[in-house]
């Protein structure tokens, strides 16, 4: 298959899985951001939590443009017992932070950018994410799948992630 084919199908399958699974897309909710397209939908009750008891969400209400590489809650849920409940503790906000801003990228990054290519991505805590977009799907640190893709938002993009993504 070339390069533009492959383009193509993954792009329709993104938009397909984008759709099918997450029911409030910024598609129904006109002018919905990042932060309003997460609290509207249940698979993201966790992440919409983590980013509250982060006092971020002010930060993604705002202009951006942002991506978000937004983990679901079946991702939370991979994490060792005790890691989320843990980590919503007041004591344990920076750590938080440190770790929801490696979701996050200053600027737009649609999933048409990385079909067929491997590289590095600056997020906003200052780290860098390994994407491979060269196999089946794209991956992120070669261990989380990008199973959704481009959910337009007022002030950026969400691709969803199977994995909560830790910064080294």
């Amino acid at each position: 298959m070339d390069r533009r084919s492959a383009l193509r199908a993954f792009a329709a399958l993104g938009a397909s899985a984008a759709l099918a699974p997450l029911p409030l897309m910024a598609s129904s909710r006109r002018g919905a951001d990042i932060v309003d397209i997460a609290a509207g939908n249940p698979d993201f009750e966790t992440l919409v939590a983590a980013v509250q008891a982060a006092g971020l969400v002010e930060t993604l209400k705002g202009p951006g443009p942002f991506t978000v590489f937004a983990p679901t809650n079946d991702a939370f849920a991979r994490l060792p017992a005790g890691t989320v409940e843990s980590l919503l503790e007041p004591g344990n906000r920076e750590t938080l932070v440190n770790i929801l801003t490696y979701h996050v990228v200053p600027g737009i990054i649609r999933a048409e950018r990385v079909v067929g290519q491997r590289g590095r991505i600056a997020m906003v805590n200052g780290d860098f994410i390994h994407v491979d977009g060269t196999g089946d799907g794209v991956r992120i640190n070669r261990s989380a799948m990008v199973t959704a893709t481009d959910i337009a938002a007022s002030n950026g993009l969400i691709h969803v992630i199977d994995q909560v993504l830790l910064p080294s």
